[in-house]
């Protein structure tokens, strides 16, 4: 009876939910000079698939504008995992599904970015890592 009591959290499987890489003005492009401008978004999202089982997504957009007018690429990624929660608080499951499982999610995403910025021609994007602590309290502060 004590080990159903134990805390469980688990990776049940990562995957790449959704990949696209779009370079709207090819062959072009590669042909200007300059710095480009690089956005990033970051969004999260989860949902309970079964008792104690959660999808979480994290969705990772870049998109690289060359003189703030033309498009160089737009990439996006939703690196997607499954993760068994059990016998945890649901405050603590939402503060896990929140924080530590994009945590666990971004490295995946931002190598997805990486890499497939780099197979398109361009130099790799090498992005910062993100606080999900802080974005987490952020949507928390928006739904009070």
């Amino acid at each position: 009876m004590a080990e159903e009591l134990q805390p469980v959290f688990s990776i049940e499987r990562l995957y790449v939910k959704d990949l696209s890489l779009e370079v709207p003005n090819a062959p072009q492009i590669f042909l200007e000079q300059g710095d480009p401008e690089v956005d990033m978004r970051v969004s999260t999202a989860s949902q309970k698939l079964e008792e104690g089982i959660y999808t979480v997504d994290v969705t990772v957009t870049v998109t690289a504008k060359l003189n703030a007018e033309r498009t160089m690429f737009l990439n996006e990624v939703t690196q997607s995992g499954i993760f068994r929660l059990e016998n945890i608080p649901e405050e603590d499951t939402q503060l896990l599904l929140g924080v530590a499982c994009p945590n666990i999610l971004f490295p995946y995403a931002r190598e997805a970015i990486s890499s497939t910025v780099t197979r398109a021609g361009f130099p790799p994007v090498l992005l910062a890592p993100i606080n999900f602590e802080a974005m987490y309290q952020q949507q928390q502060e928006g739904n009070v």
